[in-house]
């Protein structure tokens, strides 16, 4: 047998060899955890538009009395922020709050279905920033600025973590529900000034990765062996430029999709799943067809390794008729999202895998024009985190009897993600990368982790 032959019954061709040359230069490199991680990977289920925090997770029952009415001098005076904002035309929640599970805690009849995990749920009541707008408090929300010109959450995760499956890529995001007024922010899964490898992959749920299956007339030897050209022509490339982040990101993401070729179309294929599988996640049916896809692949995701799973579920905008976007879009996403609390657990992957959800901010207790909808609000607004060394059924923080400003623990998006850094074992403040001379971390604007969120 030659000894090309060999190497390649054994996995072990020249693009093999280089992608582990790749991988323990990256090992040398990588940060070393700085305490024992409660969690090894992380899904964020991003609910883009700004659910609002006064119809889902944070109940106020001032609304209901002061329906209609304008903030009353009791409340103004005692919260000066409320009183600043002249807040006039309160609007009492369409949906009735229930107590759930051993904890008690309260959530909206708009989850059902979510609120019979409430006691795996850490509700987090006091998120607060200062930006309205939902293109850069979409940057603030993941990547910590509203310029978007820092490395989303996704990237630093992955930076800390290492990859933990050399066929697909550690971090992807899928994206869906979009309602046409605002666009994926690619911000949040860049890596700014991070090396290019810690990007996020966008994957439409629908199709999987686009163009992965080998052309009918390409026998996979042949494929090696261009690849194999390439590799030597960019290293060669590569030792004349000297440190290139985005040509080494390029090597191995020819060497990756080489892999995924057989990874990928085997992970987006869902016909091993079974029926009750299908049934939880409500594959089968109109509303939840394409969230339940989409949830049940982070499952498959994390399952094989992949490090950090960003699902973006868009369309939360309510200016006008709140009750009817937030009807729709719990329709679309309450029966998915439970259905994968509940797998991770039977699975037994709950425990080492963070899940997050909320969105770029929350929405005002007044009702905007005549339309009986909700305005922008980040002064505060409700996230909550499962999973990964989270202490179920609690609460952290609060707003004011209104629900339109943290008063109580606030916690900012820095904060945030210092929190899920902290989940995988990393001082946010510790966790640093030398760009230009400097050590930037992700806390550079501040925050520190929120510790009792674990238990």
């Amino acid at each position: 047998m030659h000894r090309r032959t060999l190497l390649q019954y054994a996995g072990l061709g020249a693009g093999s060899l280089a992608l582990q040359s790749l991988l323990r230069a990256e090992d040398e490199r990588r940060p070393q955890t700085h305490f024992r991680p409660t969690a090894e990977r992380v899904i964020f289920l991003f609910m883009s538009g700004g659910p609002s925090q006064v119809d889902t997770f944070d109940p106020k029952p001032d609304l209901q009395r002061y329906d209609g009415d304008d903030v009353p001098e009791s409340i103004a005076q005692t919260v000066p922020k409320i009183k600043r904002a002249g807040l006039k035309n309160l609007m009492a929640s369409p949906w009735r709050f229930q107590p759930h599970g051993e904890s008690g805690i309260e959530v909206s009849e708009l989850f059902p279905e979510t609120a019979r995990h409430v006691d795996q749920l850490c509700i987090v009541r006091s998120m607060q920033h200062r930006n309205p707008v939902h293109g850069p408090g979409e940057c603030v929300a993941l990547t910590g600025t509203g310029a978007g010109n820092r490395p989303s959450i996704g990237a630093w995760s992955l930076y800390g973590l290492g990859s933990a499956n050399q066929n697909l890529p550690a971090f992807i995001t899928m994206n869906i529900h979009s309602d046409g007024m605002q666009y994926p922010q690619a911000a949040g899964w860049g890596t700014a000034f991070l090396p290019s490898r810690f990007q996020g992959t966008r994957v439409d749920p629908r199709v999987g990765v686009r163009h992965v299956t080998m052309p009918a007339e390409q026998a996979r030897e042949d494929r090696r062996d261009q690849l194999e050209l390439i590799e030597w022509l960019n290293r060669r490339h590569l030792q004349s430029v000297g440190e290139h982040s985005e040509l080494e990101a390029r090597i191995r993401s020819y060497e990756t999709a080489f892999r995924m070729q057989s990874a990928a179309p085997e992970l987006f294929d869902l016909s091993g799943e079974t029926q009750a599988i299908r049934d939880r996640y409500g594959l089968d049916a109109s509303p939840t067809e394409l969230a339940g896809r989409t949830c049940l692949l982070a499952r498959r995701m994390v399952q094989r390794g992949v490090r950090f799973v960003q699902v973006r579920i868009g369309g939360w905008d309510a200016h006008g008729n709140i009750k009817g976007n937030h009807t729709r879009m719990a329709r679309i996403s309450d029966q998915p999202i439970a259905a994968l609390l509940g797998d991770l657990k039977q699975q037994g992957l709950l425990d080492s895998t963070l899940v997050v959800w909320g969105g770029e901010f929350g929405r005002t207790p007044t009702m905007e024009g005549r339309g009986k909808g909700r305005d922008h609000s980040p002064a505060g607004y409700t996230v909550w985190m499962a999973g990964g060394g989270v202490q179920g059924g609690r609460l952290i923080g609060q707003t004011d009897p209104l629900g339109y400003v943290a008063t109580e623990r606030p916690v900012s998006p820095h904060d945030f993600h210092a929190t899920i850094l902290h989940a995988l074992g990393f001082d946010a403040n510790r966790l640093t990368y030398l760009h230009h001379g400097r050590e930037e971390v992700p806390t550079v604007f501040g925050g520190s982790a929120v510790k009792e969120v674990f238990a």
